[in-house]
């Protein structure tokens, strides 16, 4: 989940359990539930605060995204305002600037908020083999 905050910055979580790193919030659909009540309900988790979805930005499923094991994330673009707060997974969460992004970066998520800045500037879309 890409959230974005009113002053323009970005919510990331700095992750609890390996690997470590700055990452979006996010996590795994639950049986019975969609693609996009996980996201929201992640984001709830992670950072205490509640989104609201605006689109789906890109689908990533490069096998080697995640080191636990191959994966496919539905990243959706949403807005939120308040102070996060980290919890469940997340040891901590903080809104940061696109230009001022924290490190390191977990997953390929350096690469997803490259693409987030890339479509903010230009409307372009990553390409579909992402």
């Amino acid at each position: 989940m890409i959230a974005e905050t009113p002053d323009g910055g970005v919510v990331l979580v700095r992750r609890r359990f390996p690997p470590p790193g700055w990452a979006l919030p996010g996590g795994f659909v639950e049986a019975g539930e969609s693609a996009a009540a996980a996201a929201r309900r992640e984001f709830r988790e992670e950072t205490g605060l509640p989104v609201d979805l605006v689109e789906l930005f890109h689908v990533y499923a490069d096998p080697a995204r995640d080191p636990r094991g191959p994966t496919l994330s539905a990243v959706f673009i949403g807005r939120a305002s308040g102070v996060p707060a980290g919890a469940d997974d997340a040891a901590e969460a903080r809104v940061f600037p696109l230009d001022a992004l924290p490190s390191p970066v977990a997953f390929d998520h350096a690469l997803i908020l490259s693409d987030y800045r890339r479509y903010r500037r230009d409307g372009s879309r990553p390409p579909p083999d992402r």
